[in-house]
C-alpha cells in the first residue's frame, strides 16, 4: 500500500512538479546555508567554535545555531534564518490587538494583505537591529573579520538582511507553488540538516565511554513516547455540536442539518512555541554578542542562560501566554458565536445570548492543558542534557521546539500531499481515515 501510494504521488504530474519544486528551493536554501558573509575568515571562526565546544549547556550561539541549519556558526548569507520574520510577526499582532486603526485596516477588504506588508516591513528593521549585533559578535571573535570593520558592518548587515528577506520570498513560493507551508518548511529543513551531525557526536561520546549505552536506550525510548504523545495531542480535538435551522436563501431553501466546530485541545498548534523560542532568543542574542563591551549585559546573558532556572521558567510562561494569545487572534468566540446566529445555528443546552460565554469556557479548558504540555516538551532538550550529559544538538532533538516542529510540518504536509492524491482519485498516505492537518 504504501509503494502503491509513493508511486501514486510521483505519478501525479501536478504534484510531482509541486515536490520536485520545493525540493529544489530547499537546495538553494541549504546551499545559502554554506556560502559566508564576505570579510569572514572561516578558518578563525571554526577554531574558535571548536574551543567553545566542551563549555557544556546548551547556549544561545547552539540554539540560534540549530534552527538555522548549522547557518549561524558558518556565518553565512541566511545566519539569521527567518527568525526575524516571526520576531516581526509577534510585534505586528501585538500592535494589531493594541491599536484600533490596526485593527480596523486588518478587517477591510485586502486589510491582511497589508498587515503582511506592514510585517515585511518590521522584518527589515529587525534584520538590520540583529544583523549590526551580529557584526559585533563576530568582532569579539579573534581574527574572525579580515577587512576594515566599518566597511564589513555595511555590507554584513546589507549581506544578512537580503539573505533573510530572500528565505521570506522562498517560503512564500514554496506555499505557492509547492507542497506545505513554505516558511514552516524551511525552519524544519534547518533541523533535519542537523541530525547527522547530532547522531555522529553522539556515537562518538557513546565510544568515547563519556555516555552509558543504556542511558542512550532509555532517551531513545521515551524519545518515542514523546513523538507518539505529540502525534496525539496534535491529532485530539473537541467536538462542538451545532443545529441550524430550515432557512431560505435567495429562490433555494436550505433543509435543517447538524454539524460540529472542531476546537482542536492545542487549537495554536506550535505556534506559541516558536513565538516564546524568538521572544527570549532575540533580547538573548543582544545580550551575549554586547556583553564583552557593557558589563550588566555580560551578567544579564549568564543570569538568562537557556539551561537556567529563570530561563526555563520565562518560557514556560511566555508558552502559555502566547497559546491563549494566538487562540484568542485564530479563534474569537465572540465571532464565532455572531456567524453561528447569523446562519440561524444554535448550540444545542446553549441558550443564543450565552454562546460566547461557553464557547470561551470551553476553549479556557482545553487551551490550559494543551499549553502546560507544549511547555513540557519545550523544556525536555534541557532536562535530558543535564540529567544524562548528551551533546547539546542530540537533546534539542530529543524535544522541544525541534520535535514539534517536525511532527507538526510533516502531518501539516503529508495531509496536503494526500489532498492533492484524492483530488485526482487516487488513495489515500494511510489505509484508514486521513491525515489531519495542524494548519502551521
Amino acid at each position: 500500500m504504501a509503494n502503491n501510494a509513493l508511486i501514486d504521488v510521483f505519478r501525479v504530474k501536478d504534484l510531482r512538479q509541486r515536490i520536485l519544486f520545493t525540493i529544489g528551493m530547499l537546495v538553494v536554501f541549504r546551499l545559502g546555508a554554506t556560502i559566508p558573509i564576505p570579510g569572514i575568515n572561516l578558518n578563525a571562526l571554526k577554531l574558535y567554535f571548536m574551543s567553545q565546544q566542551g563549555s557544556g549547556g546548551i547556549g544561545i550561539t547552539e540554539y540560534i545555531n540549530f534552527f538555522a541549519g548549522g547557518a549561524f556558526k558558518n556565518f553565512s548569507i541566511f545566519m539569521l534564518g527567518i527568525m526575524p520574520y516571526i520576531t516581526a510577526q509577534i510585534i505586528m499582532q501585538l500592535l494589531v490587538l493594541v491599536f484600533p486603526s490596526l485593527k480596523r485596516i486588518s478587517e477591510e477588504e485586502g486589510g491582511r494583505k497589508k498587515i503582511n506588508r506592514y510585517t515585511r516591513y518590521g522584518t527589515i528593521l529587525v534584520c538590520l537591529i540583529q544583523s549590526y549585533v551580529v557584526t559585533r559578535y563576530a568582532d569579539s571573535i579573534p581574527d574572525a573579520i579580515n577587512m576594515p570593520r566599518l566597511q564589513y558592518t555595511i555590507i554584513a548587515m546589507l549581506t544578512v538582511t537580503t539573505g533573510s528577506v530572500f528565505l521570506i520570498w522562498i517560503g512564500d513560493q514554496i506555499t505557492q507553488r509547492g507542497v506545505g507551508n513554505g516558511i514552516s518548511l524551511l525552519i524544519f529543513a534547518g533541523i533535519v540538516a542537523r541530525m547527522p551531525n547530532a547522531l555522529i557526536n553522539l556515537f562518538r561520546k557513546v565510544q568515547a565511554k563519556e555516555l552509558n549505552p543504556v542511558f542512550v536506550i532509555i532517551v531513545v525510548a521515551m524519545f518515542v513516547v514523546v513523538v507518539a504523545l505529540v502525534v496525539y495531542e496534535q491529532q485530539g480535538q473537541r467536538k462542538i455540536p451545532v443545529n441550524y435551522a430550515k432557512r431560505v436563501i435567495g429562490r433555494k431553501m436550505y433543509g435543517a442539518q447538524s454539524t460540529y466546530i472542531p476546537f482542536k485541545i492545542n487549537p495554536s498548534g506550535v505556534i506559541p512555541v516558536i513565538f516564546a523560542s524568538s521572544v527570549m532568543t532575540f533580547p538573548l542574542q543582544i545580550a551575549q554578542s554586547l556583553g564583552p563591551e557593557v558589563r550588566w549585559l555580560a551578567r544579564f546573558s549568564y543570569w538568562l542562560r537557556p539551561q537556567g532556572a529563570p530561563y526555563i521558567i520565562i518560557y514556560t510562561l511566555l508558552i502559555i501566554f502566547f497559546a491563549y494569545f494566538y487562540t484568542q487572534v485564530t479563534l474569537n468566540p465572540v465571532e464565532i458565536a455572531k456567524q453561528i446566529r447569523e446562519n440561524g445555528g444554535s448550540i444545542p443546552g446553549i441558550r443564543s445570548e450565552k454562546m460566547e460565554e461557553y464557547l470561551s469556557t470551553i476553549l479556557n479548558r482545553i487551551v490550559l492543558p494543551g499549553a502546560i504540555f507544549l511547555a513540557f516538551i519545550a523544556v525536555i532538550p534541557t532536562l535530558i542534557q543535564g540529567l544524562f550529559n548528551f551533546p547539546a544538538e542530540v537533546a534539542m532533538l530529543m524535544g522541544g521546539t525541534s520535535l514539534l516542529i517536525m511532527v507538526g510540518v510533516d502531518l501539516d504536509t503529508m495531509s496536503q500531499i494526500e489532498g492533492h492524491l484524492r483530488m485526482h482519485h487516487h488513495d489515500g498516505l494511510v489505509k484508514k481515515g486521513r491525515i489531519k492537518s495542524r494548519n502551521l
